[in-house]
Formats: C-alpha cells, structure tokens, sequence
C-alpha cells in the first residue's frame, strides 16, 4: 500500500511543480476582481484574426482536455479594424447558431477558412448561410435561429463581456483566454517546447484559484 502511495505522490509531483511555479503578473494576469460564479474558459477572438485561425485547433485540444463542469464560451469580437462592423456582428451571431446546431467545431472551421484559406469576404448574412448548408446545417433553421431572441440575447451577452474587458485593459486584442472571469492567460511565459502540457496545466491551475 505504501509502495502505491509512493507511486501516486511521485506522479503528482510534476504536476504541483509546474503550478507551483505559476505566477501572477508572467503566467497569468488578474483582469477583474470578480469572477464567475461558475467556473468557465473564454475565448475571445475574431474569425477575421490570422492568429485566431492558427490558434483555433489548439484551443479545440484545450475545451476537450477540460475538466468535467468546466464550460469554454467562444466569445467573437466586433472591434477588428478594416473588416465590417456589420459583418463582425453578424458573425458573432453566426458563432452562437453554430453552437445551438451542436455544430460548432465543424462550422466555425468553415468560416475561419472562408476567410483565410479560401481568402473569400462575407458581404451579407446570405453568404455566412451558404457556408453552414455547404457543410451540412439546416438553411432554415439558420434563418430561425439568426432572428430568435435567445440567440440575440447571447451575442449581447457576448458584447458586454468584450465591452468590460476592454475598459478594464484586460482585452486588448485577440486571441485572449481568460478563465472564471479573472485570470488571463500569458502565452509568453509559458514552456515552448511543452506548450500544450503547459497551457492545459495552466488553465487547470487558474480554475483551481478562488
């Protein structure tokens, strides 16, 4: 029994290490003195962002190696500079009908391509719907979902949470992870050459904190 006991400290011990060596101010950045009152990993990004594109995959890795209770909120942002003000709402519109479609992942792959692999340009709703059919979803369902007021209700939601940060300075551009509403993630600092073991910790660590 001791023999096992032994085993299981020695295991742990990498993982108290790296969060031991956690530090606010170089791993991590506290951006509101309240947080959530669940706890949450958000995301906040543009579709029209290069390095949002880049970074999608690996965040895909980070919600799926969460733990269990733990929520990751895709928060798209609208202050993008040269793409349409129009365009960028619609789009955080088009984020939450992906995810009441249960069509997240695949569909928000399809608009980060549009946009930089196909290096097409939405101009209207009508070409965000395009996208969805191409890729399987329901077209009216789409038009249902983009006119309800549960949908409008989230995108609003979205904006004030993107409203308060940026006045906080806690949201000065994208990608920016924040966790249980106060801890911001600093990319930086963190093991380059074990950078995914090192993010996952991270984040578990930050959900640990009160």
């Amino acid at each position: 029994m001791k023999k096992l006991v032994s085993l299981f400290v020695m295991l742990l011990l990498p993982l108290m290490a790296s969060a031991a060596n956690y530090q606010e101010g170089t791993h991590y950045t506290i951006v509101s003195e309240q947080a959530t009152k669940k706890p949450e990993v958000r995301e906040f990004f543009s579709f029209y962002c290069p390095h949002c594109f880049k970074f999608s995959p690996f965040m895909t890795s980070v919600k799926k190696q969460l733990p269990a209770g733990v929520k990751f909120e895709f928060n798209h942002v609208d202050f993008l500079r040269g793409a349409s003000q129009v365009m960028q709402e619609t789009l955080s519109k088009a984020v939450v009908v992906a995810e009441q479609m249960d069509m997240e992942s695949k569909l928000m792959a399809a608009l980060f391509n549009y946009i930089h692999v196909q290096r097409a340009v939405f101009t209207s709703e009508k070409d965000i719907r395009n996208v969805f059919v191409l890729n399987g979803a329901d077209g009216e369902k789409f038009d249902k979902l983009m006119k309800s007021f549960g949908v409008n209700s989230q995108v609003k939601q979205m904006k004030k949470k993107q409203t308060y940060y940026a006045k906080s300075g806690g949201l000065t551009g994208v990608p920016a992870v924040i966790v249980n509403g106060r801890y911001k993630i600093e990319n930086a600092a963190l093991d380059k050459n074990n950078f995914e073991a090192d993010y996952n910790n991270l984040v578990k660590y930050l959900l640990t904190l009160d």
